[in-house]
């Protein structure tokens, strides 16, 4: 998603790693290091004396919300009701009572006690215990200011307290109809003028959960809110397949997908004059990218709503015609605002078939480059060519930006880059002239080539060096986030268009290779060229130069998964030696979280009690892979340049049931599965490994901890130099 607003969560309190503002000096990923103001600038400015000359152009402008003082009484009674709630004397029946009796007294006062920095407190507290009949009154009669309290820094957050408690009451079918009876009459409110709240910091999040909660969306899914997933990175560059219909939200309840398809309609008809405004718009962009998300697999829907939000006309026309021409121009000149080109990303994302055709024709064809080459249009071209439906649009695509890899790269544009070798691959089209292009970007014609896999490790530094043909591997430096996920795509295509890559990785140097495999992004690199289909010879010469510190890597949560497909790739020799480097630290390898799984599965406790039946046991297995190959292997695998241990394969379906196979193989013989682990500590195949750490929520609280997304540098953004600037605004950018 295009990023949580800060001035909200934590009332401008940056949360550790997720700021996308670039800081002076630096160039992060695929950026230039120009700061821009996160609201779309002057464009925001523009935006709201259109609105305000919009409603004042209205014969019955709404009036203004004038917040009263709260009487001394009033506010004595709620601090008492919060100290005897603090004292924990009150049972669990007692304070549904008290909590009842407590909303009554707000009738009438609705506003004024939402508003109130502390009293507001309180009744969030009250909203929160009461029974739903108590909480839908409270509702209906705050109903009138509802836009005015959503839109208040305190009262913002009394009204998501109210709409998790209404979530939580979904439990109950019975609930459903005076549920929807409320939230109809909320809706009538706001629908009457919606712009206010869209432009507001508060005022557009508690939209936003108001949708989610139409939609039977979790309110705090990360989907939806703050940082952008990885998950979302991982499916443009096919670490992760996305689901069938579009849509990777988690339905916890049926909702009111009518009552929210009534809300929408009524806000973008009356956003229609200001839709310009909006949708460069920090706050206003959120709005439609939550609703987009949302009804993401819903196409006769899309179909009505994205022509509307990209400002085209709300008239009904044919297939082929949603987007009107004329409006093409403008579209091009707000995708370098950040905001938009936060919303044409989810709009590529969601958009169905014909309307992706009908945006990429009308709109990004013939201007790929210079909208590659821009600070913000650079990511939604990530977005546009990661989408790509065939190999005719990857054609096009090809004509347009296959000539200027090395300008990309210079100008810090490496995620356009990866993402068009990503759809290389996916499509099968134009595999060759990627990985020959990509090649020339980072070598001379007459250079060697085994310069390739160190220079695209270090991007930043070699494209910050004053003389490139003297430039040698930067030691101690950090290595590049972008160029490892462009190495580690690279390694997935067939070993006969990836020789000099091959050739490259195997001639680095022994002390390069180990500083690598130390390194987080290059670790990554390494496991993915032991997993690629190249030469069984090449890869075990790449493993003898680990040789002599497979115990120090596995002490490390990244260098263990490096040492397993060591392992893998290995002969019996090389097996044993990983095995005789462990037995020194197999205790205090086995005090780490990653430990005592890779001891199991390389069954080190029996390599040191009984080295020759351990050796036997490894011959069993290594016959059993080789039997298996050679009755279920495929045709078109050449055996002189595949291994039976290799984890990789062009035929997607081939290469899982490999992998059971080997699963049940090393069950069979005592050596455990390592499917089970990879679900239990690293995630899936393809996403990022986890650790646990303490978490803040919304509110700034610490809460208890849990496992999270660990990030690894190639996922986390850390890094700083000249390929690689991240966006202003709170999403993390690749």
């Amino acid at each position: 998603m295009g990023g949580e607003d800060s001035s909200y969560n934590n009332h401008s309190k940056k949360k550790k790693g997720m700021c996308r503002k670039a800081r002076k000096g630096s160039h992060g990923f695929d950026g230039d290091g120009h700061n821009k103001n996160q609201r779309g600038g002057a464009a925001n400015v523009k935006a709201k004396s259109r609105k305000m000359s919009t409603q004042q152009s209205e014969s019955e402008p709404q009036k203004p919300f004038v917040r009263k003082q709260i009487d001394p009484e009033t506010s004595k009674y709620f601090s008492e009701i919060a100290n005897l709630f603090e004292s924990n004397e009150v049972d669990l029946e007692e304070r549904s009572v008290i909590c009842g009796n407590a909303l009554e007294e707000t009738r009438g006062k609705e506003y004024e006690i939402s508003t109130d920095y502390i009293v507001s407190h309180v009744l969030q507290t009250l909203l929160e215990g009461c029974e739903l009949d108590h909480l839908c009154s409270f509702l209906r009669n705050s109903a009138k200011v509802f836009p005015g309290i959503a839109m208040d820094r305190s009262g913002s957050h009394v009204a998501e307290s109210a709409l998790k408690s209404l979530a939580s009451h979904l439990k109950n079918p019975d609930a459903y109809s005076v549920i929807e009876e409320t939230l109809n009459e909320i809706c009538k409110v706001i629908v009457d003028n919606p712009i206010d709240m869209m432009f507001n910091c508060y005022g557009s999040h508690v939209l936003r959960r108001l949708f989610c909660l139409f939609r039977g969306v979790s309110l705090d899914s990360s989907e939806l809110h703050g940082a952008k997933s990885s998950k979302v990175l991982a499916e443009r560059l096919n670490l992760r397949t996305s689901q069938p219909d579009g849509n990777n939200l988690e339905i916890h309840y049926p909702g009111f997908p009518d009552v929210f398809k009534s809300l929408l309609s009524g806000i973008l008809r009356c956003s229609r004059e200001d839709m310009k405004y909006l949708q460069v718009d920090q706050y206003g962009s959120l709005v439609f990218q939550t609703a987009l998300k949302l009804i993401a697999g819903d196409n006769d829907e899309l179909l009505e709503i994205i022509p509307l939000i990209l400002g085209c006309s709300n008239e009904k026309i044919e297939d082929g015609n949603r987007v009107e021409t004329n409006v093409a121009g403008d579209i091009l000149e707000s995708l370098k605002e950040n905001s938009f080109s936060h919303l044409m990303e989810v709009i590529l994302e969601v958009a169905p078939v014909s309307l992706y055709n009908e945006i990429f024709d009308k709109i990004f064809k013939n201007s790929l480059l210079e909208l590659s080459l821009d600070r913000c249009g650079n990511f939604v071209i990530q977005a546009l060519v990661s989408h790509a439906r065939d190999t005719g649009q990857m054609s096009l695509i090809w004509d347009e930006l296959g000539a200027h890899f090395r300008d990309l790269l210079e100008q810090g544009r490496s995620g356009v880059v990866a993402s068009l070798i990503a759809a290389s691959q996916r499509l099968q089209s134009h595999e060759h002239k990627c990985c020959e292009a990509l090649a020339a970007a980072v070598c001379s014609e007459n250079g060697s080539r085994s310069c390739i896999v160190p220079r695209l490790l270090f991007l930043d530094n070699y494209f910050g060096s004053q003389n490139k043909s003297e430039w040698e591997w930067a030691t101690g430096s950090k290595i590049h986030v972008m160029g490892s996920l462009i190495l580690q795509e690279i390694f997935k295509f067939s070993s006969d268009l990836i020789q000099p890559y091959i050739a490259s990785m195997t001639s680095i140097k022994d002390e390069q290779t180990i500083e690598a495999a130390k390194d987080g992004s290059g670790a990554r690199v390494i496991e993915a060229f032991l997993g690629s289909n190249a030469a069984v010879k090449q890869k075990r010469r790449l493993v003898m130069k680990l040789r002599g510190h497979f115990g120090e890597l596995a002490l490390h949560s990244s260098g263990s998964f490096t040492v397993e497909k060591c392992f893998n790739a290995s002969n019996l020799t090389l097996k044993e030696a990983i095995a005789t480097e462990l037995v020194d630290v197999a205790t205090n390898l086995s005090k780490t979280k990653q430990g005592p799984y890779l001891l199991r599965k390389l069954d080190i406790d029996g390599y040191a009690a009984r080295p020759d039946q351990w050796r036997s046991r490894q011959e069993s297995k290594q016959s059993a892979y080789k039997e298996f190959c050679s009755v279920f292997g495929s045709s078109k695998s050449n055996s002189s340049k595949n291994t039976f241990l290799s984890d990789a394969s062009k035929d997607a379906s081939q290469a899982d049931g490999l992998k059971d196979m080997r699963d049940e193989i090393g069950h069979r013989l005592g050596f455990g599965s390592s499917k089970r682990y990879r679900e239990e500590h690293r995630g899936t195949e393809y996403e990022p490994r986890k650790k646990t750490l303490k978490t803040k929520n919304t509110m700034g609280e610490v809460s208890s901890e849990k496992a999270v997304t660990n990030k690894r540098p190639f996922l986390s953004g850390e890094t700083t130099g000249k390929t690689g600037t991240k966006r202003q605004t709170k999403k993390l950018r690749f």
